[in-house]
């Protein structure tokens, strides 16, 4: 997560996924899986805790690629 990255650059310290499910509520098992896992379906409300935590638009957290590339 490029986001993740970021943050932990301008904040000076390293953020775990452990430490991003705590401060979201979503759960550590599906945020690994929205990391590691190509296609992951996940719900809304996860997309909007991401932006509110990382202060972003939903475009910057994701993006749509069609099947056939």
């Amino acid at each position: 997560m490029e986001l993740l990255a970021e943050k932990q650059f301008s904040g000076g310290q390293r953020v775990t996924i452990s430490e991003l499910s705590e401060a979201t509520g979503i759960n550590r098992g599906t945020l690994s899986k929205m990391v590691n896992q190509k296609g992951y379906s996940t719900v809304t409300g996860n997309i909007d805790q991401l932006c509110k935590f990382f202060n972003c638009k939903v475009g910057d957290i994701m993006e749509f690629i069609p099947e056939d590339q």
